[in-house]
């Protein structure tokens, strides 16, 4: 599968007077959050709220993580996949490096990591992380609204929201060897409910579109927003897992965030009252 880059990916600007409930711009943001989400399972988000120099800050806060010595790192840990630090391996990539942060929006859990990684402190760094993840968050919880409302399900929206929990991974991905594309990151599809993603701006996020892939390139106040297998059995199959990879070129690092909601443990998303609010909408899920 090559990378075509005539496929034009849904860009959806969330204007703030469009953010109001139940106006018509909401309305129409609601169809289009769908539909994206629906054709591509995944679409670039511009959202102006989360300000620019929060975002600089993060990234450059992101570049003295990368910079602590192994033996804090590994205070990283996690026995669940994925939620602790990885560092360059076969089985992920030799280009990438990623450190776990789970409830990134509790400042209590921002604080208990920041001091594994600077046993004396760095007030900046958690300060900053916590405003961005929690903001990130509030976006997150936004287009699930929107989706929501879209599908006609906004009265019972407490209802057939799925229960999550946040996971925030910060990931560096080195440059490849000159004039070589190198996977950062292989294929797949993610197994969170939902994945939000910003970068540094270096390219390499590759999105699968009826098998020809397509870069993404995010502007400064851009992120994607994914969605993963459980939000599609949550529609009965209406909207699309979608898969992505990185792939790296060029001689710049890329420096990444991803914010997961991941289902809380033991919440049943392929039965009750969840589906049956899209039986009549939706056809059975298939693959």
């Amino acid at each position: 599968m090559g990378v075509n880059a005539k496929i034009e990916f849904p860009v959806i600007e969330f204007r703030p007077s469009d953010l109001k409930r139940g106006t018509d711009g909401w309305h129409r943001l609601c169809k289009r959050v769908r539909e994206a989400c629906e054709t591509f399972g995944c679409f670039e988000v511009v959202y102006e709220k989360i300000s620019a120099k929060v975002r600089e800050e993060t990234f450059e806060l992101m570049k003295e993580l990368i910079a602590v010595p192994v033996e804090r790192k590994q205070k990283n840990i996690s026995p669940l996949p994925y939620h602790g630090w990885v560092g360059p391996c076969n089985q992920v990539s030799l280009l990438y490096e990623g450190f776990g942060l789970e409830d990134a929006s509790n400042y209590d859990s921002v604080k208990s990591f920041t001091q594994l990684m600077w046993p004396d402190g760095h007030p900046r760094f958690c300060n900053t992380l916590h405003t961005m993840t929690t903001q990130i968050e509030e976006l997150n919880k936004l287009i699930w609204l929107m989706i929501i409302d879209s599908y006609g399900l906004g009265e019972k929206w407490e209802s057939v929201m799925i229960n999550y929990k946040s996971l925030v991974r910060f990931m560096k991905y080195m440059a490849p060897p000159p004039g070589e594309y190198e996977k950062g990151l292989f294929a797949h599809t993610d197994k969170p409910v939902s994945t939000i993603i910003c970068d540094d701006q270096v390219s390499g996020l590759e999105i699968d579109v009826n098998g020809q892939w397509i870069k993404l390139s995010l502007s400064p106040s851009s992120f994607c927003f994914v969605v993963g297998d459980p939000l599609k059995a949550w529609s009965n199959g209406r909207l699309k897992a979608v898969n992505h990879r990185v792939i790296m070129s060029g001689e710049k690092d890329r420096f990444s965030i991803a914010t997961f909601a991941i289902p809380v443990e033991a919440k049943h998303i392929d039965s009750g009252e969840q589906l049956q609010a899209f039986a009549s909408l939706s056809p059975p899920i298939s693959d």
